[in-house]
């Protein structure tokens, strides 16, 4: 379907849809060119409408907070969907239970657990990203998960069809999950237990502590770029890159950060181009050094 045909459709729906949309404004990065096609609904009836609509579009990305997406330079030949304001919603279900929108930051999820005295949702703190993407990366850090909170999540597929999908029907691996790619989801529910607002406080504050200590905070970032070789090499993938590859590489101005060694920095108008250089050279020098191969953990959308 062409732009024209699209603005004719959606001239009376309550979302938002924007044509040759800029990516930059849309990850951490600061990189990318622009999308043909931004669409970000109001209201569950709008994604329905949009996702029927548009159903035989192939190249379909549904974006959260935009922290470990790597978009390229060129016109995005697809659509980039963000769900926003009833997708962010939290509320209780129950003293345990937590609701929350797929929008919703990580953070405040932490947030609203702590406010209401439940505990095991501390880590999230320390996650940039939102829900849903917390959800499909099954993302974690100090030893906790998704996997470890999550009761159910609810999803629409690309025919409009809602399901909801228990946690204990889906597979999680090491940030990974086996839920089809063509899920968009909606909302989750997660379980939490009940502990003093003052302990969830401390530990909250003990966390991020320990994250301002080992990483680097407001720069331009994907955050973790590969994710740690757990089946090849008890090493932090961290480790593995320092001892691998000179600490003054760079590709334009795409560059290691030298506080961590797993974040790849956008120094200042690095392009795609320079970050893929950048991700291809550390790749294959630790391959050859080491005959670890390195997974990526951010997102590259092409």
């Amino acid at each position: 379907m062409n732009i024209k045909d699209f603005e004719n459709k959606f001239k009376n729906f309550d979302g938002s849809i924007y044509f040759n949309y800029s990516l930059k404004k849309l990850n951490w990065f600061n990189i990318g060119g622009s999308t043909k096609i931004y669409f970000k609904p109001n209201t569950l009836q709008d994604l329905i409408e949009f996702l029927k609509l548009c159903k035989d579009e192939k190249n379909f990305f549904v974006i959260g907070a935009g922290s470990n997406v790597l978009f390229k330079d060129d016109i995005f030949e697809g659509i980039v969907i963000k769900l926003s304001k009833n997708f962010s919603r939290i509320s209780l279900l129950n003293e345990n239970t937590i609701i929350a929108g797929s929008g919703v930051l990580d953070k405040s999820l932490s947030e609203f657990a702590a406010e209401n005295s439940l505990g095991g949702f501390e880590f999230l703190s320390c996650i940039p990203g939102t829900i849903g993407g917390g959800i499909r990366m099954n993302s974690g850090c100090f030893g906790r998960e998704f996997k470890d909170i999550l009761i159910s999540v609810q999803a629409i597929s690309r025919s409009g069809e809602i399901l909801t999908i228990p946690a204990k029907n889906i597979i999680f691996d090491y940030r990974s999950c086996n839920l089809p790619k063509d899920l968009t989801f909606l909302s989750a529910s997660f379980k939490g237990n009940k502990k003093k607002k003052e302990q969830i406080e401390e530990e909250v504050k003990n966390l991020k502590i320990k994250k301002e200590k080992a990483q680097p905070i407001r720069i331009k970032t994907g955050g973790s770029t590969f994710k740690n070789p757990i089946k090849q090499s008890d090493k932090k993938v961290w480790e593995i890159i320092k001892n691998s590859i000179p600490s003054d590489i760079q590709f334009g101005d795409a560059v290691i950060s030298d506080k961590h060694a797993n974040f790849f920095i956008n120094k200042s108008n690095a392009s795609y181009k320079d970050m893929k250089k950048l991700i291809d050279f550390v790749r294959e020098t630790v391959k050859n050094k080491t005959g670890i191969n390195l997974d990526l953990e951010i997102i590259l959308v092409e």
